[in-house]
């Protein structure tokens, strides 16, 4: 396949495009400076300067794929960039998407247990809005959309999955997942999707 990684000079935006090359595939790595990237020294990647406030760049850059992940994420200060993301993508016509969303927000409020919904309201209050919108324009698009809880730069155990929404345990302590792990889970949907145009959950494996 050849797959498009919108966000690839972030920390999970790296493992979907390794992981992507590790597999086989031909990969196409967005980014607003394509030079964080010089490392990645591999047959089959290429990497193409696009900015997701200026959507003819992703269109051009991304057209002729087969699928599109999505590892964008936002720091402090940036404002409506998921949301300009999911509209560049949208517009792109991609017909394969997996977007990368946050769980306790939107869909996913009150899924996993109060706490996570707390912790959501007070260190993510002023991005919280653009994460629902930007999940709703994924979704509406017929993308598949994945929420995962606190992220960790921990080695990938394997055996992760994908659940419905209302699959998701309840718990005290939110759950967590290594980047490794929700890469090879958002792969694996890109190439056998199972739930396009609604929401999933990634779980760590055990």
């Amino acid at each position: 396949m050849r797959i498009a990684v919108l966000g690839a000079t972030g920390q999970t935006g790296r493992q979907l495009v390794i992981q992507s090359l590790e597999r086989g595939h031909t990969v196409v790595a967005l980014a607003r400076s394509p030079e964080k990237l010089a490392d990645i020294k591999t047959p089959g990647l290429e990497v193409a300067r696009a900015n997701v406030f200026e959507p003819d760049t992703v269109r051009a850059a991304a057209h002729g794929v087969d699928a599109l992940v999505s590892g964008l994420g936002v720091t402090d200060g940036d404002s409506g960039t998921l949301q300009a993301g999911a509209r560049a993508v949208r517009d792109a016509g991609i017909q394969r998407v997996v977007w990368l969303g946050a769980l306790g927000t939107g869909v996913t409020r009150g899924a996993a247990g109060p706490l996570i919904d707390v912790l959501m309201s007070l260190f993510m209050r002023k991005r919280l809005p653009d994460k629902v919108l930007a999940d709703e324009l994924a979704r509406s698009s017929g993308a598949s959309v994945v929420h995962a809880g606190a992220l960790t730069n921990d080695r990938g155990l394997g055996g992760g999955r994908l659940v419905p929404v209302t699959q998701v345990p309840r718990r005290l302590l939110p759950p967590s997942i290594a980047r490794a792990d929700l890469a090879a889970l958002m792969l694996d949907e890109a190439t056998n999707p199972r739930f396009q145009g609604t929401t999933a959950v990634a779980l760590a494996g055990p």
